[in-house]
Formats: structure tokens, C-alpha cells, sequence
């Protein structure tokens, strides 16, 4: 038991607190229908970094990379909320999908004249088993000051999620809180996906707030379920992968699926019985 706590003990706080913010994140995507926009957001980053790592030859750990990661999802932000507001002819969903498609292509460009590049590997499987106490640290003290950020102008923020599709008045103060969202969104992604990968990133968003809308549509009750969905995951994925010797952030997005399953079953067979 001891040594099983040394190895994954790291790798379990750091889901639990990935977890933590991405559910109350995801919940605001999916309430937006914009399910796929950490993939892309992840995707500017990567191009951040190894434009960093091309013209200042720095390692992705380091100021720098960061500086660069975060200047690109931030002006990924900006994007999105100015097509938003002022591209009807297009959804948003598929503005995010081909600013996918286009970074993807981009970031395989630059790692193709940057060898030795790792990031693309890095971006999707993550180093979560290799996660440390500075990692841990670092990833606590941003998300405090995002999270501050979303108590801080948690009304404005949720009014735009409630009637996304429905907001006809896009006018400079929408495009303000819209960037504002996806800047706090793009900064809590560039970070944990370092840590966990984009597979991980993926799963931790959407499926504990996907869980959760199944059995309510409160906020803090669905922010419990959804803890709790990743609290059962993580431990669950963590222990298939060390007595299996399976890869850690596969193992907890397939134990995340695995949840959604079976509480989609559940919600379906309560809604039965109190039909009949």
C-alpha cells in the first residue's frame, strides 16, 4: 500500500484538482455546445510552444513557452468571441472546428522543420504518471486565480452560457465576457495538458458535466456529481493501470467513459420507474 501511494498518489491529486476546475468549466461548454473548443485551444498552444522553441530554442517547461502558448490562446479567444458576435452565417461549432484543422495542420508544419520536437506525443498521452510537487503546486495556485475569476463575474458568465444559441444582442459587452471565458478557459487547458494530455483534458471537461446533467441541472449538486464521477474514475483508472501496467491517462478517460455509461443506464432506469 505504501508504494502504491508513492506512485500514483501525484497522479491522483492532480486528476482530482484537473478534474475539479474542467467539470465546473465543462458544464459552461456544454451548455454553450461548443464540446470540441479544448481540442483547438489545446492545438494553439502546442503551436505556441514550438514557435517558442523554434526562435528562442527553449524547452516547453519554461517561461518562455508558456509566454507563447498563452499569447496564442489568447488571441484564440478574441477570435472566437468576434466570429461569435459577428459571423452569423457560420456556428461557432464550425469556426472551432476548422481553427482546429488549421493548427493542427500548422503545428505539424513547424514540427516537421523542428525535429526533435516532442510536444505532439507529450500533447496527447501527457506525463501524468511523471507529474511533481512543483507541477501540483503551480497548477493550484492558477487555478485558485481563475477560479477567483470566474466567482468574480460568475453572473454575467452563466447568463451568456444559459442562452447561447438564443443571444441576439452581441454587442461589446458580450464579446467582452465571451473572450474573458475562453481566455480563463485557455489558460486552465494550456496548463493541465502539459500535466495529463489532451485525451485526458477531454475527458476531465465534458464527461464529469455530461454525468452530471444526467441527474440534475443545479449547479452545485451537478458540481458533486461531477466530483464525485472523477474522484471514482481517477481511482479506478489509477488501479487498472498499475495492476495492469496500462498507460495512467488512458486507463482514467476509459474508467470516466465507463461511469458515464452506467449513469446513463441509472438515469434511464429512474426515469422509467417514476413514469410507471
Amino acid at each position: 500500500m505504501p508504494q502504491l501511494i508513492q506512485i500514483l498518489g501525484l497522479p491522483f491529486l492532480a486528476c482530482i484538482i484537473m478534474g475539479a476546475m474542467l467539470s465546473y468549466l465543462g458544464i459552461h461548454v456544454l451548455k454553450r455546445e461548443v464540446i470540441f473548443v479544448d481540442i483547438a485551444v489545446a492545438q494553439i498552444a502546442a503551436v505556441g510552444s514550438i514557435a517558442a522553441h523554434l526562435a528562442f530554442d527553449v524547452e516547453e517547461e519554461t517561461l518562455v513557452a508558456y509566454a507563447f502558448s498563452l499569447g496564442c490562446v489568447v488571441l484564440m479567444a478574441a477570435f472566437y468571441a468576434v466570429v461569435r458576435a459577428k459571423i452569423v452565417q457560420i456556428s461557432i461549432e464550425a469556426v472551432i472546428g476548422i481553427s482546429y484543422a488549421i493548427t493542427a495542420a500548422a503545428g505539424l508544419f513547424l514540427i516537421g522543420i523542428a525535429p526533435g520536437h516532442a510536444h505532439a506525443h507529450e500533447m496527447l498521452a501527457g506525463n501524468l504518471l511523471w507529474v511533481t510537487w512543483k507541477q501540483i503546486v503551480v497548477s493550484i495556485a492558477v487555478f485558485l486565480g481563475v477560479g477567483v475569476g470566474l466567482a468574480v463575474f460568475a453572473g454575467p458568465l452563466a447568463a451568456i452560457s444559459e442562452s447561447y444559441r438564443d443571444t441576439r444582442e452581441h454587442n461589446l459587452k458580450t464579446m467582452a465576457w465571451d473572450f474573458l471565458f475562453y481566455s480563463l478557459l485557455g489558460v486552465v487547458i494550456t496548463l493541465a495538458v502539459r500535466i495529463t494530455g489532451v485525451v485526458v483534458v477531454f475527458a476531465l471537461l465534458i464527461i464529469p458535466a455530461t454525468t452530471s446533467a444526467i441527474f440534475s441541472s443545479r449547479l452545485g449538486l451537478r458540481m458533486i456529481i461531477a466530483l464525485a464521477a472523477v474522484t471514482a474514475a481517477t481511482v479506478l483508472g489509477l488501479l487498472f493501470s498499475y495492476q495492469f501496467d496500462f498507460s495512467v491517462g488512458p486507463a482514467v478517460a476509459m474508467a470516466l467513459g465507463c461511469l458515464l455509461t452506467v449513469a446513463a443506464m441509472l438515469g434511464k432506469f429512474t426515469k422509467l420507474s417514476r413514469t410507471t
